[in-house]
């Protein structure tokens, strides 16, 4: 039986892990809505402070943070498996919602991202920023 230190030490290497993972998986979902959308997101979030971007870009990291909270909760066995687990999962979400992201604009008058990348504050991020939320909810609620 392990000393309790010994639990400790790997619940928190195991904490780091994921937590890393889920940087990186954050940081890639990132750039992900940067590649769908028009223009640079960095210069229009923390630059331009371009209100309908930062909606985007804080919907999509609440959505791939909650995927990535129920891959963890869900995952079961190793360390190695849970990350491979939650890795998988965390990017079919950002895969899902990149193409929801593509079918709303296909399906929008206009071209949503440029709507969404305009200074001028416009309701369509809102819808957008719901379908993010929205496919990230879904993909959460299938592994519980």
């Amino acid at each position: 039986m392990k000393v309790e230190w010994e639990i400790m030490r790997d619940n928190v290497a195991s904490a780091a892990a994921y937590s890393c993972v889920g940087v990186l998986l954050m940081l890639v979902s990132f750039i992900a809505v940067d590649v769908v959308t028009p223009g640079r997101l960095r210069q229009q979030v923390w630059v331009d402070r371009n209100r309908n971007a930062c909606i985007l870009v804080a919907s999509n990291a609440m959505s791939v943070a909650i995927i990535i909270v129920a891959a963890i909760t869900a995952s079961q066995g190793d360390l190695g498996e849970g990350l491979l687990y939650t890795a998988i999962y965390t990017l079919l979400g950002i895969l899902l919602m990149a193409l929801t992201f593509v079918l709303l604009d296909a399906l929008s008058p206009g071209d949503l991202g440029e709507v969404l990348m305009d200074d001028k504050p416009h309701p369509a991020v809102w819808v957008s920023a719901t379908v993010h939320l929205g496919t990230g909810l879904i993909i959460a609620a299938s592994l519980l």
